[in-house]
């Protein structure tokens, strides 16, 4: 693809200007539409496509269509945190998409704040509440997420907001099977990186709560400036050591998901010296249980868990 190329989608012709990020499904670049401004435009990544064996090709059209048919699907008072859909088809037999143009994603905003900056819990509760939503609309129209993490939550500049984005790795609800390996390793559940049996024949079982504990794995990122839970750099440093193998080396040598020094520094960036955040703190291990069982059974729950942080906060400050 180069800049100056047309791409003609179901509504109108979009002339690409700068590529904007890519991922191993997806190419998204700045393109114009006259009359409509700027777009992000989603194409296949073909380069990383030819390369796959020729029995997994399919997966890149399959990541597309999972992700169109999502957001075609949705009601226009369900993109509040959630990436609008403003066209799609197909360009050079591959499915193609055109998305509302946000600012930067998450990982970039964090990374450009002074080195471990906490960004304080009033704005960690309100990213993730807003989170939490958008993983409710998934889970409302009958999807598990499985890929949340820093670089798939865009900025929404008009309002400061959170918007999801990226929907390829989507798996059905509905469909209770062991599936095959789906997500980013330093960002999963353990059900998600362990899978079903020890040669991993089976595949990984998971279910809607494997995105909570990405959620709290993504609030505990935000309070203390970035920082990674041990366990998840563990689980993604033996991925790409050893790919799907990593999880049976590092069933050897287990790492706590949450040590107690981790959630002693969790504790004082969230407090900062100016409140109660024992509350947060318990939201935090609710979300990273490492049972599935044992997590917040729906959204709502923790929203529940949200406002009772907010609310010790507020009354001890």
């Amino acid at each position: 693809m180069e800049s100056g190329e047309i791409v003609t989608l179901g509504a109108g012709h979009y002339r690409l200007c700068a590529p904007l990020a890519q991922s191993s499904y997806g190419l998204v670049w700045r393109a114009e539409r006259d009359g409509v401004g700027a777009v992000a435009l989603k194409l296949v990544n073909r380069a990383q496509m030819k390369r796959a064996e020729p029995s997994l090709r399919a997966r890149w059209s399959e990541c597309a269509v999972r992700e169109i048919a999502f957001l075609a699907g949705l009601a226009p008072w369900d993109a509040r945190h959630i990436v609008r859909l403003l066209d799609h088809g197909m360009h050079e037999g591959l499915p193609a998409l055109a998305l509302e143009l946000l600012g930067g994603d998450l990982a970039a905003h964090m990374a450009a704040r002074a080195a471990g900056k906490p960004v304080g819990l009033a704005q960690a509760l309100a990213w993730i509440s807003q989170v939490n939503a958008a993983l409710a609309k998934v889970h409302q129209h009958g999807w598990r997420y499985l890929d949340l993490k820093p670089a798939n939550l865009l900025l929404d500049p008009a309002t400061g907001g959170l918007k999801l984005a990226d929907f390829g790795t989507n798996r059905s609800l509905q469909d209770a099977r062991a599936h095959s390996y789906a997500g980013t390793a330093s960002w999963q559940a353990p059900e998600q990186f362990f899978p079903a049996c020890p040669d991993a024949s089976l595949g990984y079982v998971t279910d809607a709560r494997a995105d909570y504990f990405a959620l709290g794995a993504l609030f505990y990122y935000l309070l203390t400036g970035g920082a990674t839970l041990r366990y998840c750099s563990a689980c993604g440093d033996a991925f790409r050591a050893h790919g799907r193998a990593g999880a049976a080396q590092l069933r050897e040598h287990p790492v706590p998901i949450l040590a107690e020094d981790e959630a002693a520094r969790f504790l004082a960036c969230a407090a900062n010296g100016e409140g109660d955040a024992h509350a947060a703190l318990a939201l935090l291990r609710s979300l990273l249980a490492r049972r599935p069982q044992d997590r917040p059974p729906h959204a709502l729950a923790i929203s529940r868990l949200i406002a009772a942080a907010k609310n010790d906060w507020r009354e001890a400050a």
